[in-house]
């Protein structure tokens, strides 16, 4: 009786976490898979069951849904070869010890705590055709013949990019805050015995700090490649037409459907979504699993 009441006692404990895990979590995948097989009218009131249509009717070219794949996967292969890199580059040159070292970390955490909203918004006037600090610097270096008369976010050729911009400024330092502290956790006797060994600041940092904080770099690159294929708000700022601009991203179709009597689209484009980051952090994880001695993983 004691054994099993210790059970009953754990269980107690573990049902409010577990009941706002399936509510939160798991319910809205299963309703999402559900809402996707069926044709809505309105926003509450499912029509006929269409099965896997909507699926197929996603990469028509009404919907457009391919080109907005292809700029998320763009934003995630950005962010894992450029953000991250230069996450990691801080991380080492503040984790090695530098003067004012907490002063840097604080300036390139700094724009993590503002909101996306308002990221969006400063960017918007810095990129701005006319009066942007972009173009008043090109001007005054004579090549403002070389923006586009659009400016940046209206040129398809370069809109993509002046969108991530921002996100670098904004998440470089998340990142960065991240492997620093695995860096701090690096065993100081571990580097004195690489230097004894004749090793340079630089072999240290390859052979022996980045190969211990490996799990903290696959953690990084997992929220980068979901981030990325999940970001909305401050895309949704740059965009004033979220279906016509030629930055579209998943989210923004999603949000753009659900609210126009087309729930069922917007539902798949969401399982969608949780199938690619359950397969990237799936597939980033089997990446980064450890080898045995005869290279097995």
């Amino acid at each position: 009786m004691h054994r099993r009441h210790k059970h009953l006692t754990i269980f107690l404990f573990l049902l409010p976490a577990l009941v706002l895990f399936v509510g939160i979590l798991v319910w809205p995948i299963i309703a999402s898979v559900h809402h996707s097989m069926f044709e809505y009218r309105s926003f509450t009131e499912p029509g006929n069951f269409v099965g896997l249509q909507n699926y197929k009717d996603l990469f028509n070219s009404q919907y457009d849904f391919g080109k907005a794949v292809i700029n998320a996967l763009i934003l995630a292969a950005l962010s894992v070869f450029i953000q991250l890199p230069l996450a990691l580059g801080l991380a080492l040159m503040l984790g090695n010890g530098i003067k004012g070292e907490r002063f840097y970390l604080s300036v390139y955490f700094t724009p993590v705590l503002i909101s996306a909203v308002v990221i969006g918004m400063l960017w918007e006037k810095i990129y701005n055709p006319i009066y942007g600090l972009v173009t008043k610097t090109f001007e005054w270096l004579n090549m403002a013949d070389k923006l586009p008369p659009a400016g940046l976010l209206g040129d398809p050729k370069t809109a993509l990019l002046a969108v991530f911009i921002p996100t670098i400024w904004q998440y470089v330092g998340y990142h960065m805050l991240l492997m620093y502290a695995g860096i701090k956790g690096v065993s100081p006797e571990l580097r004195e015995a690489a230097m004894l060994d004749g090793a340079t600041r630089g072999q240290v940092n390859r052979y022996v700090v980045i190969p211990t904080i490996k799990p903290i770099i696959k953690v990084s690159i997992i929220f980068a490649i979901t981030g990325s294929l999940k970001s909305y708000d401050l895309i949704k700022v740059f965009a004033k037409d979220a279906y016509n601009c030629s930055y579209k991203v998943p989210s923004l179709l999603l949000v753009r459907y659900a609210f126009h009597n087309a729930g069922g689209i917007a539902s798949a484009i969401a399982v969608i979504m949780i199938i690619m980051c359950f397969f990237f952090a799936i597939l980033i994880n089997w990446m980064f699993k450890e080898r045995d001695l005869y290279g097995k993983k």
